[in-house]
């Protein structure tokens, strides 16, 4: 009788989920199903997670180590996982570790990124071949912010999310620090004292020079600190903006170098802070 062919078990994927930038972000009207109508040029940035994917023959979804405050049950990058299974059929499962570096509600989009780059990974690690649209599309029914982490390319942000254009931008460093407390989004978006009328854009326009992030003052009363941390960046001589629905700072320097001096002065003040560069393509752009 002959032996059964086996086919051997692929090696682990180890893989990068990186954090973005909102180098500005206006909130321009309100659908009536309550969603939130934006503009806004998303930039990936070098701060990022680390994803663990390991391919089960079982069909489980698995979380191993899970950071504080996640589970199986409730993580992103899980349910990321269980609806590429859904999609496509697939009899495998997986074990997902995650390293967290980008602070929970900082803006960043940390658990976005990290469902993107399961989606990627998985769709690589499980060789099931989806194109980039497809992976997007299902993206959306996670979270706003997973489609464009698929997208992987810095875009112009419109609709309530689902509206990626590619933009070409020159790489360039950032200070980014965290005021130590995350900010919710509900809270952000449900406050009457929000602005919701930017007018929109004539022209696309992708650079931090303009507009504002019309979330920031709102986010700003629901976590005081947000307004301190500004405050420092401004007396190391820093032009700060949040990130997102908050809580993160940031600002454009020079060059990598004054990146660097700014997030140490940061650091001394008692803020965690980064030096960081912007991407111009996400590290896992080929897998779809």
């Amino acid at each position: 009788m002959e032996n059964a062919v086996t086919t051997p078990r692929p090696l682990p994927l180890t893989l990068p989920a990186p954090a973005k930038l909102n180098l500005f972000l206006h909130v321009t009207g309100r659908r009536t199903d309550g969603y939130h109508l934006l503009e806004s040029v998303f930039v990936p940035i070098t701060l990022a997670d680390t994803v663990t994917l390991s391919r089960r023959d079982d069909g489980e979804v698995t979380l191993i180590n899970p950071p504080d405050g996640l589970t199986a049950e409730n993580d992103l990058a899980c349910r990321a996982a269980r609806a590429l299974q859904s999609a496509t059929g697939s009899r495998f499962g997986v074990d997902i570790q995650l390293t967290k570096r980008i602070p929970q509600g900082g803006g960043l989009g940390g658990g976005s990124s990290d469902a993107a780059t399961v989606l990627l990974g998985l769709n690589r690690l499980w060789n099931v071949g989806r194109p980039r649209t497809e992976l997007q599309t299902l993206g959306a029914t996670l979270g706003a912010d997973v489609p464009f982490f698929v997208f992987g390319r810095p875009a112009l942000v419109t609709g309530i999310g689902e509206r990626l254009l590619a933009v070409s931008l020159p790489v360039a460093s950032y200070v980014v620090a965290f005021p130590g407390a995350g900010v919710a989004t509900g809270p952000v978006f449900g406050s009457p004292a929000l602005r919701r009328d930017t007018p929109a854009s004539a022209l696309p326009v992708y650079t931090m020079s303009f507009g504002r992030n019309d979330l920031q003052d709102v986010a700003q009363v629901l976590e005081p600190n947000i307004s301190r941390l500004g405050a420092d960046f401004v007396a190391a001589g820093l032009s700060p903006r949040m990130t997102g629905s908050g809580a993160c700072v940031f600002a454009p320097t020079s060059t990598s170098t004054a990146a660097q001096s700014a997030a140490t002065k940061l650091q001394t003040r008692g803020w965690h802070a980064w030096s960081v560069r912007s991407l111009a393509r996400h590290p896992l752009f080929d897998f779809a």
